[in-house]
C-alpha cells in the first residue's frame, strides 16, 4: 500500500513533514501577494502618480491569478503536482525579483500579471499534494492547514515588510520577496516528492475542463464554483474595506488595523478547528452550520451603529466571530473540492473552482463602495450576509461531501 492512499493508515511523521513543506510554499504565496499593496505608497511618491494609476496593475494581478489557477491545475494533473507547484513558485519568485528593475506603471502591470500566474498556479497543486500525502481520513485537515498559510503569509508580510521598507526601499523589498521563494524552490526540488497517488493512478492522463462536467461530477462542479465565487466575494469585502469603514466611522486608525487583524487571524484558528471537525463529523455536518453562523454574524454587524461612541470590545468580538467563520468557510472549501474530484482531476478541479472564486474577489472591489454608498455599513454587512447565504445554498447542493469517521468506518 502506498503511503497516504490507505483511508485507515496513520498520519506518520514523514507525512507531517511533507505537509509542512507544502504549507511553506503557500506562506510565500501569501507574502508575495501582499508586497504590491505595501509598496504602492512609495511608488506613488517616486513616480509622481496617483493611487488610481495602480488600479490596472491590481486588476491584471488578479486576472493573472485567475488564469494561472486554471492552467496550472490542468498542468498538475497532466505532468505532476510537484513540478507544477515548483514551476509556479519559480515564476512568481522570478517575476517579483524582476519588478525591482521597473521604472513605470506599464512594466509593473505586465510583471504583476506574470507574477499572478505563478501565485494562482501554486494553490491548486499545493492543495492536491497536501490531500494526497496523507491518509484519506486526514486529507481535509492537511488541506486546511496548508490553505490557512495564505493569511499567515500576508500577516508576515505586514509584520516584516512594512518596517523593512524604509531600510530596503521598495526595490529591495521586491528583491527579497522574490529571492526567498526562489531559494525555497531549490531546496524543495531535493526534498519534496511527487504525490504517490499521482504516480500510481494518474501518470499520463490528460485532464481537461470538460471532464469536470460528467454526469457524476457536473452538479458538484457547478455548486463548488458558486460556493467559491460567493465565499471569496464575502471574504474580500472584509479584506478590502473593513479598515476604511472603521477609520471612516471615526474609530481611529489603530482600531482599523486591529479590526482587519482580528477579522483575518480569527479565521486561522477557526479553520483548523473546522478541519478537525470535518475529519470527525464530515464536511456537510460541519460546513453548513459554520456557514449559517457566518451569515448570522454578518447580520449582527449590520445592526451595529458605527460611530466614535461605538463600544470597542463588542465590535471586535463580532468581527472576530464573523471573520473567523467567513474565512473558515473559504479555507475548508479547498478541502471539500480536493475530496470531490478524483486523483486524475484533482488539481484541475480545484484550480478551476479557485479561478471562478477570483472573479467574486474582483467584483467585491466594486460592490463594496456601492453598498456603502447605498445605506452605509448596514447595507455593506447585509451584502456580506447575502453572499454567505449563497455559499450555504451551494454547499447544500454538493453531493460528494467529505464523510465523517463513522461513515468511513461503516464503508
Amino acid at each position: 500500500m502506498i503511503a497516504g492512499t490507505d483511508p485507515g493508515s496513520r498520519w506518520t511523521a514523514y507525512q507531517t513533514w511533507l505537509v509542512c513543506l507544502t504549507a511553506v510554499t503557500i506562506v510565500f504565496d501569501g507574502m508575495d501577494n501582499q508586497l504590491l499593496g505595501i509598496a504602492i505608497p512609495s511608488l506613488m511618491r517616486e513616480w509622481s502618480v496617483p493611487r488610481s494609476a495602480f488600479a490596472p496593475v491590481v486588476s491584471l494581478s488578479l486576472a493573472g491569478m485567475m488564469i494561472g489557477g486554471a492552467i496550472a491545475g490542468i498542468l498538475g494533473d497532466r505532468f505532476g503536482r510537484r513540478i507544477a507547484l515548483l514551476g509556479s513558485m519559480g515564476l512568481f519568485g522570478a517575476c517579483t525579483t524582476a519588478i525591482a528593475a521597473v521604472d513605470g506603471v506599464s512594466a509593473l502591470a505586465i510583471l504583476r500579471f506574470a507574477t499572478g500566474l505563478g501565485l494562482g498556479g501554486a494553490m491548486p497543486n499545493a492543495t492536491a499534494l497536501a490531500a494526497e500525502y496523507v491518509p484519506a481520513n486526514r486529507s481535509a485537515l492537511a488541506v486546511t492547514i496548508t490553505v490557512v498559510c495564505v493569511p499567515l503569509g500576508g500577516t508576515l508580510a505586514g509584520s516584516f515588510a512594512i518596517p523593512a521598507l524604509p531600510v530596503l526601499g521598495w526595490r529591495g523589498l521586491f528583491i527579497a520577496g522574490g529571492l526567498l521563494p526562489l531559494a525555497l524552490v531549490a531546496v524543495l526540488a531535493r526534498l519534496l516528492p511527487e504525490s504517490p497517488q499521482f504516480v500510481a493512478r494518474a501518470a499520463g492522463t490528460r485532464a481537461t475542463l470538460a471532464d469536470l462536467f460528467t454526469a457524476e461530477l457536473g452538479r458538484d462542479t457547478w455548486a463548488l464554483w458558486l460556493a467559491f465565487f460567493s465565499s471569496l466575494f464575502g471574504a474580500y469585502l472584509g479584506f478590502s474595506w473593513l479598515p476604511s469603514i472603521i477609520s471612516g466611522a471615526g474609530l481611529g486608525t489603530n482600531l482599523a488595523s486591529t479590526s482587519i487583524t482580528v477579522f483575518n487571524l480569527g479565521g486561522v484558528v477557526t479553520a483548523i478547528a473546522c478541519g478537525v471537525l470535518i475529519t470527525r463529523f464530515g464536511s456537510r455536518r460541519t460546513m453548513l452550520p459554520m456557514t449559517a453562523g457566518a451569515a448570522l454574524g454578518s447580520a449582527i454587524l449590520s445592526q451595529i451603529p458605527l460611530n466614535p461612541e461605538t463600544p470597542v470590545l463588542p465590535l471586535l468580538a463580532a468581527l472576530a466571530f464573523t471573520g473567523g467563520l467567513v474565512h473558515a468557510v473559504q479555507t475548508t472549501l479547498y478541502a471539500l473540492a480536493a475530496h470531490v474530484y478524483p486523483t486524475g482531476l484533482r488539481a484541475t478541479g480545484v484550480g478551476a473552482a479557485v479561478s471562478i472564486g477570483r472573479i467574486g474577489a474582483v467584483l467585491s472591489g466594486y460592490a463594496g463602495p456601492w453598498a456603502l454608498a447605498y445605506r452605509g455599513t448596514p447595507s455593506f454587512f447585509a451584502l456580506m450576509a447575502v453572499s454567505v447565504l449563497v455559499t450555504l445554498l451551494a454547499l447544500a447542493i454538493v453531493k460528494r461531501h467529505v464523510p465523517g469517521s463513522q461513515a468511513r468506518a461503516a464503508a
